[in-house]
């Protein structure tokens, strides 16, 4: 479905003679309004759900939604990317939406309501965050510490419910992949299992190269793909370590390789030429022009 969007009508500007002192910024409203708008939003979306509402609000399951969190998700993370924080509001906004859409389908169907999504959260992150809301720090003073006393904590309360689960049985299959062996990788090195320095995971890169090397030239297929997926699990840990977010490097890396070979079509076009009748020699010899040229 389309995004609800409402464009203001235009207002002309009175001219002035004299330029006034740009305002000050305003800082944001305090953070009790948030409330409001979010009750707001929840009241919306009520009406949206209910008689006399939307069709295709009304038509829309769990599963139907799926697309759309996660287009919202990559319409946020493209917004940070490009550190567009103007567009962030309103991504922001669409990405609460979908949640609150989730949880007023949850009503309809008796399972639970908004509010029990909220309460869960909040509950959560107090209870998980002894260091903040404790009565001491209990020693924990680095990221590192939180994330490991995260997992403690969160094994200690599997227990207590009876509960036998897996540090990784909690990271989604439906993940990006490349974002998916980030997070696994996370989890385990949060309890220690872990590379100790950055230099030894480039080790193991180099040591999965040789092996999928030898794959590609002598063991087949199956064997290339199981070294290749060895390989780029390893470069999601090195990501890790240096505290990069793969996801959003490969995109980069995406835009940047696009960018330029559009920039290559542009210059064969300019001299008359089809890219597709260019040979392999002058394609790179062209290649070569626009990295250098884009480092200037």
């Amino acid at each position: 479905m389309a995004k609800r969007t409402r464009t203001a009508a235009a207002r002309p500007r009175p001219t002035r003679k004299t330029p006034r002192k740009p305002a000050p910024r305003k800082r944001p409203g305090p953070l009790a309004s948030a409330g409001r708008e979010f009750q707001t939003l929840v009241d919306i979306m009520a009406r949206l759900r209910g008689p006399g509402g939307c069709p295709w609000d009304h038509e829309q399951t769990i599963e139907s939604l799926r697309s759309f969190v996660l287009e919202e998700t990559y319409e946020v993370l493209d917004a940070i990317d490009r550190g567009d924080h103007a567009a962030l509001v309103g991504e922001i906004g669409d990405l609460l939406f979908e949640g609150v859409f989730l949880a007023q389908i949850e009503h309809d169907e008796g399972r639970f309501t908004v509010s029990d999504s909220l309460r869960a959260i909040s509950t959560k992150l107090i209870r998980r965050h002894p260091h903040v809301f404790g009565k001491d720090a209990g020693g924990v003073t680095t990221p590192g510490q939180v994330l490991e006393q995260w997992e403690v904590i969160k094994a200690r309360e599997q227990k207590d419910a009876g509960e036998r689960r897996s540090i990784l049985r909690g990271v989604p299959n439906a993940l990006p992949s490349l974002l998916r062996a980030h997070e696994i990788g996370s989890r385990v090195a949060a309890v220690g299992f872990d590379w100790a320095r950055a230099s030894q995971v480039v080790d193991k890169i180099e040591e999965e190269v040789a092996e999928l090397r030898r794959a590609v030239d002598s063991e087949g297929q199956a064997r290339s793909e199981e070294e290749m997926g060895d390989l780029l699990f390893s470069i999601a840990n090195l990501a890790r370590k240096l505290g990069i977010e793969p996801e959003s490097a490969l995109r980069k890396a995406n835009d940047k390789f696009s960018a330029r070979f559009e920039a290559l079509e542009q210059a064969f076009e300019s001299r008359g030429q089809s890219i597709h009748d260019a040979t392999l020699e002058e394609m790179e010899a062209e290649w070569q022009r626009i990295k250098v040229q884009g480092r200037r």
